[in-house]
């Protein structure tokens, strides 16, 4: 296992480990039966693959708290029996787990203040931690730049890298560090095991940080099975990339 810092956060395999705070983003419970409803026939598999790697974080490090920062469950505009059975049953898991949780709204959880009214948790717009400000990052605040902390901590992109191998092409998920305006920005991949993500060569952002800016300068931090796999700079990427296909 690998060890890696981005803004004085250490980056823990599929989450983000400040201090005993680990941050994880974007895990979508629910997206199988999402998939079915459309014919997409794949089993129901993601819960159990949270749980076991969530646990071997868990066991790896001394962690108090756990903050979700965003898009618990996948449907827009209700949820769905898996939604509500497996992310009840995962806040329990939290609970047995972490001395503190905290809940952050992503644009899927329309409906997750249900789930956590349930549990007796609330659900945050954003969360100072330290000298982050950690939000969904699908929406900028209005007031974000006049706040003190440094680093701002985002998900929603779900970012990685695409790598062509000969005939072989890989999506291999990955966070990006640079900054927004005078801050640090440090952009998560998802904590899901149904997609990858968006490829950050290949496809446009979905964040309002990242949309209608170069991402030129941003630094590519690939994550594989708790290692970490640094890239470099998204421009000297495409230039390799340009260079060899």
């Amino acid at each position: 296992m690998t060890s890696t810092s981005i803004y004085n956060a250490e980056i823990t395999d599929l989450g983000l480990l400040v201090d005993r705070t680990l941050i994880i983003s974007d895990l979508h419970i629910g997206y199988e039966q999402a998939l079915n409803r459309q014919g997409i026939m794949i089993p129901r598999f993601q819960y159990k693959k949270i749980l076991e790697r969530l646990g071997e974080i868990i066991n790896k490090f001394n962690i108090e708290r756990i903050v979700v920062n965003g898009d618990i469950k996948h449907e827009f505009g209700r949820i769905t029996r898996q939604e509500w059975d497996e992310a009840l049953n995962f806040i329990i898991f939290l609970k047995n787990n972490f001395d503190d949780i905290v809940l952050l709204k992503g644009n899927h959880d329309n409906f997750t203040k249900f789930i956590a009214d349930k549990t007796d948790l609330i659900v945050y717009e954003t969360y100072i931690l330290g000298d982050y400000i950690i939000m969904h990052g699908d929406k900028i605040p209005d007031d974000l730049m006049a706040k003190q902390e440094s680093t701002i901590i985002i998900g929603h992109e779900h970012p990685c890298i695409g790598i062509r191998n000969g005939e072989r092409f890989e999506k291999i998920k990955c966070y990006l560090k640079g900054s927004y305006k005078e801050k640090n920005l440090i952009v998560m991949p998802s904590f899901n095991f149904v997609s990858e993500g968006s490829d950050i060569l290949h496809e446009k952002s979905l964040s309002p940080f990242l949309k209608k800016r170069s991402k030129d300068e941003f630094e590519v931090y690939g994550v594989e099975n708790f290692e970490v796999l640094y890239f470099g700079r998204i421009k000297d990427i495409l230039n390799v990339k340009d260079r060899f296909y």
